[in-house]
């Protein structure tokens, strides 16, 4: 499985950035602007919704490789057919709040029909957060098996803050912080740290384990784009922050 090189030279050096417009979000306009935001602000790649109008929309705006995510297989294989770079089954944030949950077993047979219908793309898989930490891991070993490239964490969803500032910001990060730090240590394939994080936790992130982060509310919820590209910088020099220290060590 060849990951796309950039995508790959980032998650190498452990500061790959992912930015996600939202899985159901389908106002063209929206999206275009986060990944305008995204291609200004020197993130590595963008995540939208897997819709062929949508990837042929981003390809125009920006070099940067297009992920598109779905929880139906078939979706992914008309927005690869648009130009889509790699895929992923998740993001599952948007539909806990319906009550729909992700089991262990409805993620690996995703996976594997999945895997059936685009055997060769790049393949991204979420863990769900709602599952113990011991069956995220299972899961995620299993999912390595099954043919995904990276897996990615969540679990800002849940969290509850009791804390403003920075204190809120790292326990709203904790329950994906401690995924990736757990799964990190127990497959080889790369670790993409989501969901709840901010400019504050990214580096706690890529020292839990992860290979890179992906960001969607604290970017998408802005309505200037030039907070956006603002919002994204501010991202990337958190994880230059950590490469950096990385070096040093």
């Amino acid at each position: 499985m060849t990951i796309h090189p950039t995508l790959q030279n980032a998650l190498d050096h452990a500061h790959a950035l992912k930015i996600i417009s939202g899985l159901n979000n389908f106002n063209a306009e929206r999206v275009a602007a986060v990944v305008k935001a995204a291609d200004r602000g020197g993130a590595t790649f963008v995540d939208i919704a897997a819709d062929p109008d949508l990837v042929r929309m981003a390809k125009q705006l920006t070099d940067l490789p297009v992920c598109v995510s779905a929880v139906e297989p078939e979706l992914f294989v008309t927005a690869v057919d648009a130009g889509a770079d790699l895929i992923e089954i998740g993001n599952f944030d948007s539909f806990y709040a319906q009550g729909r949950r992700f089991e262990a077993a409805e993620v690996l047979a995703l996976t594997h029909a999945t895997r059936a219908l685009l055997p060769t793309i790049t393949l991204s898989v979420t863990v769900p957060h709602i599952l113990p930490l011991d069956r995220q891991v299972q899961l995620a070993e299993d999912l390595m098996k099954a043919g995904a490239d990276i897996i990615q964490t969540e679990g800002g969803t849940s969290s509850a803050p009791a804390h403003a500032g920075s204190l809120g910001l790292m326990e709203k990060a904790a329950p994906t912080l401690a995924a990736a730090y757990e799964i990190s240590r127990a497959i080889e394939i790369p670790v993409l740290c989501a969901s709840g994080l901010s400019s504050v936790t990214v580096p706690l992130a890529i020292a839990a384990g992860a290979s890179g982060v992906g960001i969607g509310s604290a970017i998408n919820q802005l309505n200037s784009e030039v907070a956006m590209v603002a919002a994204v910088r501010s991202l990337v020099e958190a994880l230059a922050t950590v490469s950096r220290a990385a070096s040093r060590v």
